[in-house]
This record gives C-alpha cells, sequence and structure tokens, in this order.
C-alpha cells in the first residue's frame, strides 16, 4: 500500500471528492505513480476473483485526438487532464484464471487441490454464460475498480471525472480491442483541479433504504 494511502484521511478522501472537469494542463502523471494506483484500484472484488478489468490510459495528444470525437460532451476533461483512463470488462477474462489461481497458490492463499477444484467448476460455468450473462458480470466488477481507482486517485492528490457518454460501439476498436471481446464500461478522466470542481447532494439514507 502506497504512503499516500496510509497518510491520508479517508473520510476527506470520500466526502471531499468532486466532479472536476478542468485540470491543470502541465501536470502529468508517471507511468510509474499511474500502474501504482492501477495496481492499488485492482484490490477491488470481483466475481470469483476473475477480475476482468483492463485498462488504456490515453494520455499522448495524438491519442486524445482520436478519443475526442468519441467523448461526446466531456471534451474539455479530455483536453486538460493529465490521462483519460478507459475501462474495458474483458468478455473472455476467465482464460486468465489459471494464472490467477496459480499465484495464489504460489503466494500460499490456496491451497493447490482447492484451485482445482475451482477451476474446474468456474471455468465451464463463465464459458457456459450468455453474452448477456457475462456482460453483467464484467460490468458489475469493472465498475468496482473503476469507483476504487477514483477514490486512490484522490489519495495520491489527483481528482477525477467519471465519464459514462462516449461511443461504446467505436471505442474498443479506435484503440486497438476487439469490440466483441472487450466491452467499455467507463472513462475516467484524471489529474490536478485547476477549476473548482462541482459538488452534489444526496438523497438521505432513510429515504432510500428499507428494513425488512
Amino acid at each position: 500500500m502506497s504512503k499516500n494511502l496510509v497518510n491520508n484521511d479517508f473520510s476527506e478522501i470520500i466526502f471531499g471528492r468532486k466532479s472536476v472537469r478542468g485540470y491543470d494542463e502541465t501536470v502529468k502523471i508517471s507511468h510509474e505513480e499511474m500502474l501504482e494506483m492501477i495496481q492499488e484500484a485492482t484490490t477491488a472484488p470481483s466475481s470469483v476473483n476473475m477480475q476482468p478489468w483492463r485498462f488504456v490510459v490515453v494520455e499522448s495528444d495524438e491519442q486524445k485526438s482520436k478519443l475526442k470525437p468519441l467523448i461526446r460532451f466531456n471534451t474539455k476533461q479530455n483536453d486538460t487532464s493529465s490521462a483519460m483512463v478507459l475501462i474495458f470488462g474483458d468478455m473472455q477474462c476467465y482464460e486468465l484464471g489459471e494464472d490467477i489461481y496459480n499465484q495464489a497458490v504460489e503466494e500460499g492463499k490456496m491451497p493447490a487441490e482447492v484451485r482445482d477444484q475451482q477451476l474446474a467448476a468456474i471455468i465451464p460455468y463463465y464459458k457456459s454464460f450468455t453474452k448477456e450473462q457475462m456482460n453483467d458480470v464484467v460490468k458489475i466488477d469493472s465498475s468496482l475498480v473503476a469507483m476504487q481507482f477514483m477514490l486512490i486517485a484522490r489519495a495520491h492528490g489527483y481528482e477525477t471525472n467519471p465519464i459514462g457518454g462516449f461511443e461504446s460501439d467505436q471505442l474498443a476498436e479506435a484503440f486497438g480491442l476487439d469490440k466483441e471481446r472487450y466491452v467499455p464500461v467507463m472513462i475516467l478522466s484524471i489529474g490536478k483541479e485547476k477549476e473548482a470542481g462541482y459538488t452534489s447532494v444526496r438523497l438521505a439514507a432513510e429515504k432510500i433504504t428499507e428494513f425488512k
């Protein structure tokens, strides 16, 4: 865990979050720090630990120009952010299942016999899913990692803005991915706040909760 996560007050990370659209264009995020944030974000839970999330970090002017016509009303974030993080769900994430479970055994987190039993059950089960069922699974899991990345980014001193308005049928192919395999889930802009971010109200918990 990074020192940033240890030193920052967690309530400030959550309650101080704002939706930022204008960033300091002079601020760049190193690949080392970006990978650190992604690694921390991937501690988010996923169904049977298949970790279906995949990331494309768009940071160069050339690639941002390619992204710009695909993000509708969110071009300001694209123009000023340090990077635009594209999050996809891998519809064939189970292909890495053996790698994941082997690592768990190597790190002493799972007995080999449990690995074998679980893989024998999980992989055929995932392969039996309809496209709609798998789409639901990877989008739910990838949304969890997206939210965690937003909180991690704040702990590192950055702000983010989640973007759902984009040309979902074109995004994967535009960045060299198989659109049948990789489902776009969300785009996150990230950078140092230059313009004051937006805050918003939330309904009271009592209004949206029932106890049975």
